[in-house]
């Protein structure tokens, strides 16, 4: 009896076709699938920086209103950005760019890398970033722990106060009080302070002394605030008294800033500007405070990370 032909080729074929029609099916739904996108890099301890930020003051009597930025587009919209009195414009649109920031402390004031300088920053700028992703804008809270801190830096001074009709003065001092005045016997000028007219009424190669003629009621702004003269009175051998009221009220805390002859020091450096911090009424004093205006108070940060260099490139970085 002859052989019958055996089915197994058959077979095996057909498990082969089978077989490779579930591989290529299984191929072409793997390339359907879409292409999940790769994880955000996210800000890390150690990492510099470029970014854009909004300062805007978290409280104090100026909160809301923005202290520093680096959009050109907000530092110069005062109608939906008002500014802070120590706001600092600078100057062109050129000047307004991205910031390089250091995530983390330096033991030197800035890094370089890549034509950019990384700059040390508050404690709480940079802690806010750790873990934000690029081009988000972050919100930050810079509680004053992680802020600036403020100093024990300010004097108490009278709202009333007295100046002397006759002043004299050595003729070095007259230069310094008088700038581009000659001393002259009988020469008349503007009080550069005052606004008030003064005379000389005698000038030698040591002393000037100079009389000052201020009326009642004449307002000068000597501290970029209205002082007005309320009395003048002199006595027959020619001295006197002239009675100034600084017009400062407790509403004008923290909503004045004015200018120091003397300058204060305050955490190493001496300060020509201060802000008048304290208005108060039944005592008759006010208080110049020569901290700025972001020292001791809450900030609130927008900020958006444009460019991240990782620690990998941080490696060749150069102080």
């Amino acid at each position: 009896m002859a052989n019958e032909p055996s089915n197994i080729p058959l077979i095996v074929l057909i498990v082969l076709v089978l077989v490779g029609a579930s591989i290529g099916i299984g191929y072409f739904y793997y390339k359907a699938q879409p292409t999940p996108p790769a994880s955000p890099t996210l800000v890390a301890l150690g990492d510099n920086l470029t970014v854009t930020y909004i300062g805007v003051m978290g409280s104090g009597p100026e909160a809301g209103k923005v202290f520093d930025t680096s959009v050109y587009q907000v530092a110069t919209n005062n109608a939906t950005w008002p500014k802070t009195i120590e706001f600092g414009w600078r100057g062109s649109k050129a000047a307004y760019s991205q910031f390089g920031v250091h995530v983390g402390s330096l033991t030197t004031a800035n890094v370089t890398l890549n034509n950019y300088s990384f700059s040390q920053v508050v404690p709480g700028f940079w802690e806010g970033l750790i873990g934000a992703p690029t081009n988000v804008t972050q919100t930050v809270v810079v509680p004053p722990a992680l802020g600036y801190a403020a100093y024990p830096c300010n004097l108490v001074e009278p709202l009333t106060f007295h100046l002397p009709v006759l002043q004299t003065v050595l003729g070095t001092e007259f230069q310094r009080l008088y700038p581009g005045i000659t001393a002259t016997t009988g020469a008349s000028f503007t009080d550069p302070q005052y606004g008030w007219q003064d005379t000389i009424l005698s000038a030698n190669a040591s002393f000037v002394t100079v009389e000052n003629l201020p009326s009642v009621g004449f307002v000068s702004h000597p501290s970029g605030w209205p002082v007005t003269v309320e009395n003048v009175t002199s006595t027959s051998n020619g001295t006197g008294s002239i009675t100034l009221v600084n017009d400062l009220q407790p509403s004008q805390a923290g909503l004045v800033q004015g200018n120091s002859t003397t300058g204060l020091s305050c955490a190493g450096s001496t300060a020509t500007r201060y802000i008048v911090t304290n208005v108060n009424l039944a005592a008759g004093t006010y208080t110049e405070d020569f901290n700025t205006e972001v020292a001791g108070q809450t900030l609130i940060f927008l900020i958006k990370v444009i460019n991240l260099f990782t620690p990998a490139v941080n490696d060749t970085v150069s102080a």
